[in-house]
């Protein structure tokens, strides 16, 4: 029985009808008729011997706790505009069993004292410090701010921080980012329809109210909220964090979107400790998951789980028998404790004869960027000691604190040489003007564009470069690199959420509805928490920015790159992952490229023996630039010829009036422009006449950015420049990690060593990781595959790791080619790509049987796959025939993917013809050339498509629809295309229109929104299959093999290291400070 009544209840009952438990629901009258509270409470009153009072909220506003209603047990709960002091009179005076005590209600209305009792608990919660802005207590208010932290109180916080009010009734909860990630603060605040945080540029912390301010925890988007019922049951589930996008995730009806996620037995003992501490036996918490850790970062108090029938029966039977218990011996009532078991464990099983995908590891190069530029100078001894550089030999400054020191010095320098005339000291003048001039562009330090590295070398430097003649220098010296430019274009982001967006496709069930995400595979599985993602990236922030936007389009997230990068991407810095600072490396790729400065010297036609030098692989992408460069000098004087060319043609740029102010691609302006072609023109040709060909990936980098970007400028010979200089590099570039099968495969060990074997452990199973999001089998609703569970690892780096991968799958051993047909393809294919571009994937997908014995070679499953990246437009006719994605599959096959759209109730196949049409959001700008852009219908069902084109379910490079094969409609007449066959390449998906330029496959132009302006953006090469049998067992043993032959080297080196030096880094410091402090100043006198 379940009243709303103020009357109490008669005592003087017959013997023969026994006294009722009177439980009190007393709360506003919001909360008490909620539908979590009413589902309880119905199911409460169905023990025998309970009645449910509710007490109106007229009675608890306005009349005196001895008019309240009479019971036995009180379930009274604070929230806004409770009289929490009543109900605390009310308990005083009648004595019924609380359910949640009253008293400790106080505590959790302020975070400081939550804080508190958790600490004396010993419950993990994130580093925090309290500053409390109250007159009565001045030595909790000291915060010192500065450009990436803050100090309380003698804590200091490094952004990310967070920033949340004392009251827990505040909302407000501000996370502050660095500013490497882009600086400003996510706000957060309480659930304003499908909102719950915004991001703002602000970075400034709060200067009036009390707070406190807590280390940021990486949670990779994840929040748990745990809600117990008594200290033995505890419910959890996982949503989206509201810090990431700020989008709430709504069902149909409404509601927030969560999965039940298991507990570890850990985070059991938590919930218990947290039910007792705070004495509510009906409690709600948060709970962060980082870094294989679990912490407690808010109590709420009184929570009910949303919308789970499971939960609804659980909680009532839990509550009904604890009031029993406690009551029904002393009013006398019969009653005996069920002897069912409460939370009986079930352990999901995959069922089924199909391959279950498991695993998913990519490797990927980071987006369209502009080009790098750099400087080298020996200064700045004092910086070097003081960050700690003596420790390893090496520092980066990046931070804007460092960079400012750095540009003070070089202003001092620069005026203190301001009287001198000697041309040695002009020379350096002009380096420090650089200095000075680059490290003042943009106003202000933010974001990663600039860095400063310092190294010191103890036997001075061979320099060879125009700046620096062919001289050794005697002695030690302390080498400057500046370093900017290098940064993700708008176009390098939009191939990369483009990327995410058809990543996706790869999983089971990818070919679902692309914009309402029902039968997306990938999103099913990431929202119902099945899917252990986690992304790194290396310190660059071009590959960082990459990595976020990546995500972004992976997990159809909004708003800004800022959140996402500190949430979900993780640096690599730490152990060399994807970073190149490897010293190991240095001896052989110094040798690889002293050889190919040689060879690139010879004033002359290439010979038999030049070939063989060069191209002992008799790779054909080489062998055909060696065919176009002919005599490498000549080329060099053409190229160097092309560039003069190019200078005179932007400074009379410059003194046209029309076009001196022009703002070209990425905010760059002509007199930008000039500098970083002028700084290549002094560079390139050296004073003795000699070329550095280490320029050339330089000069490349640069009329590609230009040729792409600029192109409405109109410059000539711009594309001859490019053909040759595009030559020049497809032969340094590549070269410089290796000429001979060996000397590639030493270098290319020595940048991926910590790599391959993160990717080795990647590959082990991880159904029994205890440290990931798992769903709970219970609990899943609509979810026909709980016990699913695919790992995801992406690697963003640059170019290097890229190289070197390859360089070992190809030779390495993996497979023999005159054994393996289809691996002696891959590598012809390989050996035909003429450049790792922006955006290269090397992929590779993890299946199991489920069906074969654990112990069974058979019983996993591995796939390799390989995209070269973004297209490079001019030359499109000489790209690379590969044999496709899977291109083994056939209808059989198709069905070893299972399909997650069964998880969608609802969801139907398409059966029937569906038409589409849709206006292209592509703009029409004069700069793009002629483009034709054309409707299309699809009159198959996605699958048939498939397997009719012999192409993957589905091929990914089609962004918008994730399908393979469509009617083209022209004049009215239906044509089938199966895209995208080679006769076909020419035509590429963007957005939902088919389009096609005079390129091929070329760049169109997308105004995408929070971009700068239109700009060409580039197709990406679809994945080809490398290898689509390999086994768990081959794989795993040639990761070892790689990993083993590579220690054995580093023990040699080592040892041959030691018996030569005998130098201890100590010594280094001691000794040489003087002599550094007395070059130092002795250079610039």
């Amino acid at each position: 029985d379940m009243r709303n009544a103020s009357d109490p209840y008669d005592e003087e009952e017959d013997d023969d009808n026994l006294r009722q438990i009177v439980v009190g629901i007393c709360s506003m009258m919001k909360k008490s008729n909620s539908k979590p509270m009413t589902q309880i409470m119905e199911r409460l009153c169905k023990f025998e011997y309970i009645t449910v009072v509710i007490f109106p909220e007229d009675v608890i506003l306005n009349e005196p706790v001895e008019k309240w209603p009479l019971c036995d047990c009180l379930i009274s709960f604070h929230s806004k505009g409770f009289p929490l002091d009543k109900a605390v009179s009310y308990a005083k005076l009648r004595n019924p069993l609380l359910i949640n005590d009253l008293h400790m209600q106080y505590f959790i209305q302020d975070r400081r004292e939550v804080y508190r009792i958790l600490q004396e608990e010993g419950i993990d919660l994130p580093r925090y410090a309290v500053l409390n802005r109250d007159p009565d207590r001045p030595k909790e208010c000291n915060l010192v701010e500065g450009e990436d932290h803050v100090e309380v109180n003698g804590e200091v916080f490094h952004k990310p921080f967070v920033e949340k009010p004392v009251s827990a009734e505040d909302h407000n909860v501000y996370i502050y980012y660095p500013t490497p990630a882009g600086g400003g603060s996510q706000r957060l605040f309480r659930k304003i329809g499908s909102r719950s945080s915004v991001y703002s540029p602000e970075s400034a912390v709060r200067k009036t109210g009390s707070y406190i301010y807590e280390e940021f925890m990486p949670t990779d988007g994840t929040d748990v909220k745990v809600y117990t019922v008594g200290p033995d049951y505890a419910h959890a589930e996982a949503r989206k964090s509201p810090a990431l996008d700020g989008k709430v995730e709504r069902d149909s009806e409404g509601k927030e979107i969560r999965y039940p996620v298991m507990l570890t037995a850990m985070e059991k003992l938590v919930a218990r400790k947290v039910c007792l501490a705070f004495k509510q036996t009906v409690c709600g918490f948060d709970l962060l998951r980082a870094n294989g850790h679990s912490f407690v970062c808010d109590v709420n108090g009184f929570s009910f789980v949303k919308n789970s029938m499971k939960y609804y029966d659980d909680c009532a039977k839990v509550l009904g028998n604890m009031v029993m218990r406690e009551l029904a011996p002393q009013l006398h009532i019969p009653w005996s404790i069920p002897m069912e078991a409460e939370d009986i464990p079930i352990v999901p099983t995959t069922s089924g004869t199909m391959m279950e995908l498991r695993c998913v590891i990519a490797v990927i190069r980071h987006g369209d960027r502009t080009p790098k530029q750099k400087m080298k100078m020996e200064v700045f001894f004092d910086l070097f000691e003081k960050y700690g550089g003596y420790k390893s030999g090496k520092l980066k400054l990046k931070k804007p604190k460092q960079l400012q020191e750095v540009l003070d010095i070089a202003r001092q320098l620069l005026s203190e040489l301001g009287q001198h005339n000697d041309c040695e000291i002009e020379e350096k003048k002009s380096k420090l003007e650089q200095l000075k001039t680059v490290l003042e562009m943009y106003g202000h330090f933010s974001g990663i564009n600039r860095k400063v590295q310092l190294t010191y070398l103890p036997n001075g430097q061979l320099k060879a470069s125009s700046e620096e003649e062919d001289t050794l220098m005697s002695g030690p010296s302390l080498l400057l690199v500046l370093k900017w430019g290098g940064e993700l274009t708008p176009a390098g982001r939009v191939q990369a959420e483009e990327l995410g967006r058809a990543f996706r496709c790869m999983y089971p069930g990818g070919q679902g509805d692309y914009a309402g995400f029902p039968g997306c595979g990938l999103l099913r599985l990431h929202s119902t928490y099945r899917h252990d993602l986690k992304i790194y990236a290396s310190d660059e922030g071009r590959v960082q920015m990459t990595a976020a936007a990546f995500a972004k389009g992976l997990l159809a997230l909004e708003g800004e790159l800022t959140p996402i990068l500190v949430q979900m991407v993780k640096s690599a810095n730490m152990n060399g992952l994807l970073d190149s600072d490897s010293d190991s490396l240095t001896d052989c790729q110094q040798r690889v490229k002293a050889r190919l400065h040689d060879i690139m010297q010879k004033d002359q036609d290439f010979t038999e023996e030049d070939y063989q030098k060069l191209a002992p692989t008799s790779s054909p992408s080489l062998l055909n630039s060696m065919k176009i460069i002919q005599n490498p000098v000549r080329t060099c004087d053409k190229v160097y010829a092309l560039i003069q060319s190019l200078t005179r043609q932007i400074r009379s740029r410059l003194e046209d009036p029309k076009s001196a102010s022009l703002q070209l691609y990425h905010s760059e302006t002509l007199e930008l422009m000039l500098q970083r072609w002028s700084k290549l023109e002094r560079d390139f040709r050296m004073k003795n006449g000699r070329y550095d060909i280490s320029k050339i990936p330089d000069i490349y980098d640069c009329i590609k950015y230009d040729t792409q970007h600029n192109s409405s400028l109109g410059l000539e010979d711009t594309l001859e420049l490019f053909r040759l200089s595009r030559a020049l590099a497809d032969i340094i570039i590549p070269q410089e990690y290796g000429i001979s099968k060996l000397e590639k495969l030493d270098i290319a060990s020595a940048y991926c060593l910590p790599l391959f074997r993160k990717i080795q452990l990647d590959l082990q199973r991880t159904h029994e990781d205890e440290a990931v999001n798992k769903l709970h089998p219970l609990y899943s609703r609509g979810v026909m595959s709980p016990g699913r569970h695919v790992r995801t690892r992406l690697y963003f780096t640059s170019e290097s790791h890229v190289h070197s991968l390859l360089s070992i799958f190809r030779y390495g051993g993996l497979l023999n080619e005159g054994k393996d047909e289809q691996w002696k393809q891959a590598m012809d294919y390989l050996s035909a790509v003429t450049e790792l571009n922006y955006m290269t994937q090397i992929v590779i997908m993890l299946y199991e049987d489920n069906n074969k014995d654990p112990s069974s070679e058979e019983r996993f499953h591995v796939e390799l796959h390989f995209s070269p990246g973004v297209k490079v437009c001019p030359d499109e006719e000489n790209a690379p025939m590969g044999f496709g994605f899977r291109p083994a599959s056939s209808q059989e096959d198709l069905g070893s993917l299972e399909d997650l759209s069964k998880d969608e109730p609802d969801h139907t196949a398409l059966t029937e013809p569906l038409s589409i049409h849709r206006k292209s959001p592509l703009l029409a700008n004069r700069k793009a050339g002629s483009m034709e852009v054309r409707t299309f219908s699809l009159h198959m069902p996605a699958k048939a498509l498939c397997i009719q084109s012999n192409l993957p379910y589905p091929r990914m490079a089609w962004y918008e629809f994730g399908i393979s094969g469509e009617t083209f409609q022209e004049g009215g007449v239906g044509q089938t295309l199966l895209l995208p066959s080679r006769e076909h390449a020419g035509y590429w998906w963007q957005r939902g229109a088919l389009c096609r330029n005079d390129f091929g496959i070329g760049p169109l132009f997308l105004c995408a929104a929070g971009f700068e302006g239109c700009s060409m953006v580039p197709s990406i090469y679809p994945l080809e299959t490398l290898h689509n049998s390999l086994s768990l067992k081959q794989v795993d043993e040639f990761l070892s093999k790689v990993c083993e032959s590579r220690n054995e080297t580093l023990t040699k080196t080592m040892k041959f290291f030691k018996r030569h030096h005998r130098v201890q880094a100590s010594n280094i410091a001691e000794m040489e400070v003087c002599r550094l402090a007395q070059l130092f100043n002795l250079w610039f006198k």
